[in-house]
C-alpha cells in the first residue's frame, strides 16, 4: 500500500471528522471507499456515453444489426 499527502477544504475535512469519529471508522478507510465508489460511477458514466455515441452512429448500428443476424442464424 502507498501513501501519499493530500490537502482537503476545511469544510470537507471537518465532515470527514465527524462522520470517522460516527462511524468509529478511520479517515483514510472513509476516502478509500469513497473513492471506489466514486471511480466505479466515472467508468460506468463512461460505458453509458459510449453505448449513447455507438447508438447514434449509423455505421456501428448497422453493424450491430449484421452481428444479432448471424446470432440469430446460428441459433436456428
Amino acid at each position: 500500500m502507498t501513501t501519499f499527502t493530500s490537502t482537503l477544504p476545511d469544510e470537507l475535512l471537518n465532515r470527514l471528522n465527524e462522520k470517522a469519529k460516527s462511524l468509529a471508522m478511520p479517515k483514510n478507510k472513509i476516502i478509500e471507499k469513497a473513492l471506489k465508489i466514486y471511480l466505479d460511477q466515472l467508468t460506468r458514466a463512461e460505458y453509458v456515453r459510449s453505448y449513447k455515441q455507438a447508438g447514434s452512429d449509423v455505421d456501428i448500428f448497422s453493424m450491430a444489426e449484421e452481428g444479432m443476424e448471424d446470432y440469430l442464424k446460428q441459433l436456428d
